[in-house]
């Protein structure tokens, strides 16, 4: 009976000795121990990963923009344009760092420059629980380098220079670092290429951080873009009262340049409310400027071929009224609302089958995307883009960006689904705004 059990457990260890042999030629992976969380954005709304027709509703016009299947990742994207209110708080938060530099130079309290262990920093950091006291003198006096010189000044009213407001970002220039030429030798152990930086130099590579643009941009709306844009005109209320006054809250933010959109994504991106709580929690995307062909899949609806957003063909519905923000008889700016000649509140008509609004009118919208007359020829079927980031001294046509959705001032083709139209990325006009997107892998994980 002895003799039987010690066969028996010999023949154990035997096998169990085997499987342990094998086992060290398995992948057999092991959990990082990271979570991953995707949080539904507010004021967002899910397109789902899927094929997509885009361009022309109509046979007679697909020699001039051709119809073409494509395929996108899901994504999410702002309901309504981004207001005024929204902005707003953009330029408050670059005003208020600004001033918070400023006063870190008198007054400690408005800089970290120690960690928690009491450690020092190699550059301060900004205390944000500080609170300023704007009517202070002596902060006002701390903050003098942040208003307008006296000669700027129009009835010696002390006021923000909002030409101090500039915004400062950066972002990895993928593109550059993708191409082979820039590639890392592992034989020589450096890079041997070359890269355009933001100012349109070429300069060699020199490690990883060449890759790494800067940007600064200023991040005041241009508010005379309303007298600008129109000759003949008198649109003075809308230049002082438009961005500032608390009545157009809700009204799309416009008088923005494309750089200056992007700025606005790179910030919300910062936000507390989107970074991680910790260190074990993967970060979502970041937000960013739809490409063009997001923003038509976004406006369509989850309809083929439709004409406008609604899907109907007709810009009135079945009581004769006008269903969007735009220009539909000439010279007549109130026969679609009798509240608002141009710009009006975001959400005010019903939205799409996405969930979407104001996708037609309103306000015509940046997209990223470079524009080009053969664009939809020259994109790939998957998660098409043309991306390019046009330089200082690059020809205006380089600085071409797809704006899409038409506006407040334009008749009924230029807020059709398919409309393609451009303006320069360096230019601010009244009657084109934006809103964002950020690519979700939410479907994706959650099968997993």
């Amino acid at each position: 009976m002895k003799r039987t059990f010690t066969y028996l457990f010999l023949l154990a260890v035997l096998l169990s000795s085997c499987k342990n042999e094998q086992n060290k030629y398995l992948l057999l992976g092991k959990k990082s121990g990271r979570q991953w969380f995707e949080p539904t954005p507010f004021g967002m709304a899910y397109i789902k990963r899927g094929a997509y027709n885009i361009g022309a509703n109509d046979d007679q016009l697909n020699g001039v923009t051709p119809n073409k299947m494509v395929s996108t990742e899901a994504f999410w994207i702002d309901d309504t344009e981004i207001t005024n209110n929204e902005y707003r708080q953009f330029v408050y938060w670059v005003r208020d760092k600004r001033a918070r530099e400023l006063l870190g130079q008198t007054y400690s309290d408005f800089l970290i420059t120690e960690d928690k262990y009491g450690n020092p920093l190699d550059e301060p950091e900004i205390n944000w629980d500080e609170r300023i006291e704007w009517d202070d003198i002596d902060y006002q006096n701390a903050m003098d380098e942040l208003y307008l010189p006296e000669q700027d000044r129009f009835h010696f009213k002390k006021e923000i220079d909002t030409r101090q407001l500039v915004y400062e970002h950066y972002w990895i220039d993928f593109k550059q670092a993708a191409k082979r030429s820039n590639s890392y030798n592992f034989e020589t152990q450096r890079y041997e290429g070359n890269v355009v930086n933001e100012k349109g130099e070429v300069v060699p590579i020199q490690n990883r951080t060449s890759f790494l643009m800067r940007e600064s941009v200023p991040v005041y709306p241009d508010t005379l873009c309303w007298i600008r844009d129109f000759a003949y005109t008198y649109n003075e209320p809308f230049t002082i009262k438009y961005f500032s006054h608390p009545g157009f809250d809700d009204y799309p933010v416009v008088g923005v340049t494309w750089k200056q959109a992007n700025a606005f994504c790179s910030w919300r991106s910062g936000l507390k409310a989107f970074t991680p709580k910790n260190e074990e929690e993967a970060p979502p995307h970041d937000f960013r400027l739809p490409t063009e062909t997001e923003w038509e899949i976004a406006a369509r609806g989850g309809m083929m071929n439709n004409k406008y957003p609604w899907g109907s063909y007709y810009s009135r519905n079945v009581n004769g009224c006008f269903v969007a923000n735009f220009k539909p008889q000439r010279g007549n700016y109130v026969a679609d609302s009798e509240t608002t000649t141009t710009a009006m509140k975001v959400g005010q008509y019903d939205p799409n089958p996405f969930g979407v609004y104001d996708m037609a009118g309103n306000v015509a919208e940046w997209t990223s995307t470079a524009f080009f007359e053969a664009g939809y020829e020259m994109m790939n079927d998957y998660n098409p883009e043309i991306e390019y980031d046009a330089k200082p001294d690059d020809p205006p046509v380089m600085k071409r960006k797809v704006i899409r959705g038409g506006s407040w001032k334009d008749i009924a083709y230029f807020i059709q689904t398919s409309t393609r139209s451009f303006e320069y990325q360096d230019t601010a006009k009244s009657y084109v705004g934006f809103r964002c997107v950020r690519t979700s892998f939410k479907d994706e994980f959650a099968r997993n």
